[in-house]
């Protein structure tokens, strides 16, 4: 018999075929999605800069907001607040393993482009039965002895899968668009954490301005009390003055003690967030004294690049777009091309001689006939989930002019409403300097008194209350601005396959 080999000529033809087909990638091509887009800020107009001055639109020469945006507050406490939270920020270090994860995932897909090949020596010892040994030498019988005989084996295989149609990478790309998806999560959940932290701080300092004004309001009502009991004395006044002060008084301090509870938690969720025990950590005592920054402002268009969780649901988009054409590449037939080989004897000094060689080479194509529908509603499937991820990128799109919107009205309005109050303030001094006058001079009663204090004070709360809005409007009006981070910070899905980038604000500390 003559046997019949194939030529390397032949394989190598084959080859370069399987490889020219992997050129092939079917799929839709794709286009980012369109999104509504204004032209320019409903709030921000020139009369609403002039009046407000916490923002104001940037040149293209300007600095925007780049990386430590919270350093524009100037505050040392919150600049050194800040800076714990990328090493010690638990929530930040999760999304950081998700991204890594995901970024993995690519460099698994790409392992589907090579061939894979393998060895497994063996070496055998294996007796035959006395009885079937003698029926295949004698014909019958029931003499003779086993056969013991020892057997070599290396052998060697590979196989490969050429990506004819395109399978292989659009399941690399769809992989890298969902890192990249995963890498924009990952600086969403940084910037919600680090403003997360400058309004806790803010609202902590509130609270230290409130016991400020309490703690000064106890004084005050402590002097009233004492005023109160000399004019009882000298008969001037009655008890009930002394009963109304001495309530007033006792009021306040109950008050100014309560101030403690909202300060102790804001403080303990600042520790959770720079990644310390509650039990150990304290932020010293300090009222805040400053108005926020002038916040700088791009023209609408820079927000789809400046927020990262635009970019998340734009890549998801791609990713989707790459999904459709892994479900096409299935309507396609698939071949594999497998080869073997290696050395086999029955004898240990001859298992590497070159006549204990052996070897195959072939490939087989395989092509789904029927499948009931499999494939067309699979692809129907993906289609559906990118009109799905359009749909939410367009969503986020609207949301995220809706929050900056949001935060511009309440900057707007806050300042105002603050500047109101301040006059609101001055007019409770006023009254209650003249209720006291009249009080001294026995005219009116000491309620009156009461009265323009307790006018006084709700002035006051209300006023530290409006610049703690104001602080919050302001950091979340830099988190809806993206905090200054950029889209060209992402990774390029060329560096995710093959290189070993990280996000751009590098791996949180263990």
């Amino acid at each position: 018999m003559i046997r019949r080999y194939a030529s390397p000529i032949s394989l190598a033809a084959l080859s370069i075929a399987a490889m020219s087909l992997a050129g092939c990638v079917v799929g839709p091509k794709y286009h980012t999605p369109t999104a509504q887009m204004p032209a320019s800020y409903k709030e921000v107009t020139p009369a609403n800069i002039k009046e407000v001055g916490n923002w104001k639109v940037a040149q293209p020469s300007d600095e925007l907001m780049r990386g430590k945006w919270w350093e524009m507050f100037n505050d040392p406490e919150l600049n050194k607040l800040e800076e714990q939270v990328d090493a010690s920020n638990q929530t930040i270090a999760g999304s950081y393993a998700s991204f890594m994860a995901a970024r993995a995932l690519v460099k698994e897909a790409r392992a589907q482009l090579f061939p894979t090949a393998g060895v497994s020596p063996a070496i055998t010892k294996q007796e035959q039965s006395q009885n079937l040994h003698q029926s295949f030498v004698t014909g019958g019988g029931s003499s003779g002895g086993a056969t013991t005989f020892t057997t070599y084996n290396l052998p060697f295989s590979a196989s490969w899968e050429p990506d004819l149609w395109g399978r292989v990478r659009n399941t690399i790309r769809s992989n890298a668009y969902s890192a990249q998806a995963s890498a924009a999560d990952f600086e969403n959940v940084r910037l919600a954490m680090h403003a997360e932290v400058a309004s806790d701080y803010f609202a902590l300092r509130s609270q230290d301005t409130l016991k400020q004004l309490f703690d000064s309001t106890v004084k005050a009502y402590q002097q009233s009390l004492q005023l109160t009991q000399v004019l009882y004395q000298t008969g001037i006044d009655s008890d009930e003055a002394v009963a109304q002060a001495q309530t007033q008084l006792q009021t306040a301090m109950a008050q100014d003690t309560n101030l403690g509870i909202a300060r102790a938690q804001f403080e303990h969720a600042i520790a959770t967030l720079v990644g310390q025990p509650a039990s150990t950590f304290s932020v010293p005592l300090q009222p805040l004294t400053f108005a926020p920054p002038p916040i700088p402002l791009g023209v609408p268009s820079e927000l789809l690049q400046r927020r990262p969780d635009i970019a998340a649901a734009e890549r998801l988009v791609a990713q989707a777009n790459a999904n459709i054409g892994i479900a096409r590449a299935a309507y396609y037939p698939t071949l594999t091309l497998s080869a073997s080989g290696g050395f086999e004897s029955s004898q240990f000094a001859n298992w590497l001689a070159w006549p204990s060689r052996f070897w195959s080479i072939g490939a087989a194509g395989a092509e789904t006939i029927f499948e009931g529908g499999l494939r067309r509603a699979t692809n129907e499937q993906f289609r559906a989930q990118y009109d799905q991820t359009v749909a939410n990128y367009r969503q986020t799109v609207l949301t995220a002019f809706q929050q900056v919107e949001d935060e511009l009205a309440a900057l707007r309005i806050l300042t105002t409403q603050i500047q109101q109050q301040d006059l609101a303030v001055q007019a409770a001094q006023r009254s209650l300097d003249l209720a006291t006058t009249r009080y001294k001079l026995g005219i009116d009663p000491y309620l009156n008194v009461i009265t323009a204090e307790t006018t006084l004070l709700t002035n006051k709360q209300t006023a530290v209350n409006l610049r703690d809005q104001q602080m919050n409007a302001s950091v979340l009006l830099i988190e809806d601005l993206g905090g200054g981070w950029s889209r060209a910070q992402l990774p390029t899905p060329g560096q995710l396959t093959w290189g070993s980038p990280a996000p751009g604000a590098g791996a949180p500390q263990k």
